[in-house]
This record gives structure tokens, sequence and C-alpha cells, in this order.
């Protein structure tokens, strides 16, 4: 695997990581993960313990999700289509607390690069499609519907002002057509997330 670049977002816990694909005139070939190299050069503790891919139709958002015991840090790629991924800070105490991120991720099949976004722990994490989209995500931690809890991606109280504006502008516009699950529609607000019990499992600093 080779990985050309490694950034932060604006909250600098959330990485962006750019791999190079091999291209010729039959297509390219990439390796998109090598755990050795993750370790090495990212996350010294980084441990894969299950690996989700999912389909959803263009108008489509989801989330945003968050888990405990186990925790669940996520590393997502779009494997085609358009997905924009979204991510909020919601560790109590934390100076970015309630501030989201909007990183968009088409899947750039002709570029000499993918990419991957890292969402760490005490991150509520979803995304919106802007076409049919299929997307692939390494989970550091098992699913346990037990231990899951969400937070309405349109919550007024969630701070965009650290994303681009014309990704703002296109997820807001999307509302009244967005299709969503009725659990990700009717998940807590930022305010009631905040006096739940599960907020006491993502205490700043961790």
């Amino acid at each position: 695997m080779v990985i050309e670049e490694i950034r932060s977002l604006a909250i600098p816990e959330v990485k962006i990581i750019r791999y190079k694909r091999f291209s010729d005139d039959r297509g390219y070939f990439t390796e998109t993960y090598r755990q050795y190299q993750f370790k090495e050069e990212f996350l010294r503790d980084f441990q894969i313990y299950q690996i989700n891919e999912s389909k959803s139709r263009a108008n489509v958002v989801r989330g945003l999700h968050i888990q405990w015991n186990p925790y669940m840090g996520k590393l997502v790629r779009t494997l085609y289509g358009h997905m924009v991924d979204l991510v909020v800070d919601v560790r109590v105490g934390s100076p970015t607390f309630g501030k989201g991120l909007m990183y968009d991720m088409p899947a750039r099949l002709d570029e000499n690069y993918g990419e991957w976004i890292w969402v760490p722990v005490g991150f509520v994490h979803g995304n919106y499609y802007l076409q049919d989209s299929a997307i692939e995500y390494f989970c550091t931690g098992w699913w346990s519907p037990e231990t899951e809890a969400g937070v309405n991606p349109y919550d007024k109280n969630i701070d965009w002002s650290l994303s681009d504006k014309s990704l703002v502008k296109q997820f807001l516009s999307l509302k009244n057509k967005a299709i969503m699950s009725e659990k990700d529609r009717n998940a807590m607000s930022l305010t009631d997330w905040k006096k739940s019990s599960a907020s006491k499992q993502f205490i700043y600093p961790q």
C-alpha cells in the first residue's frame, strides 16, 4: 500500500488517508489497506474487528450513529457513486462539542488515488448520497445494538460552520425529501444526548 497523504480536517482527530492507485490502459490496481502501515503511520493500536458494506439510493441520509462497549471507530471509503460523510463531535467537555464536519467523497474512479476518512471514537457518524452509491467501512469494534445510540442529523443545534458552505446548503435542502429510517429520523437531539446516560461513555479527554 502506498499512502500518499494523511491530513487532519478542521477537527484534528478526524483524518483523511489518501492512497495511490497504479493506472494503465487496462484500468488500475491498488492496495486499499495494509494493517502494519496503518499502525506505523497512523494509529498505533489500530485493530479491525468488522468490515461492512452498504448500498444506498440517491437522497438517502444515514446516521448519525455511535457505539460503546465495544467502542467503534470507523474507516470509511466510497466504492462507487457519490457520498458525503457526516461527522459530529459528541464528547462531553470537548472544545468542539456539537460541531460537525461534512466531507465530499465521490468514488473518483478515474483518479490515481482513493481516500479513506477516519471517524474516531467519540464522534457520531453518518452520510448522505447524491447518487446511487456503495461504501465500505472497517470498524474497530463489532456491532452491539444494545449499546448503540443516535443523534438526528438535522438537529438545529449541530454547528456545521467548519464545513464547506455549499455542502451544508445541499444537505439542508435535502431535508424534506431525504430517505431516512424511522430510527434515524426520530433520533435524539444534541441536548438530549448530553443529558443521556450514553453520553457519559464519551467524556473529553478520553
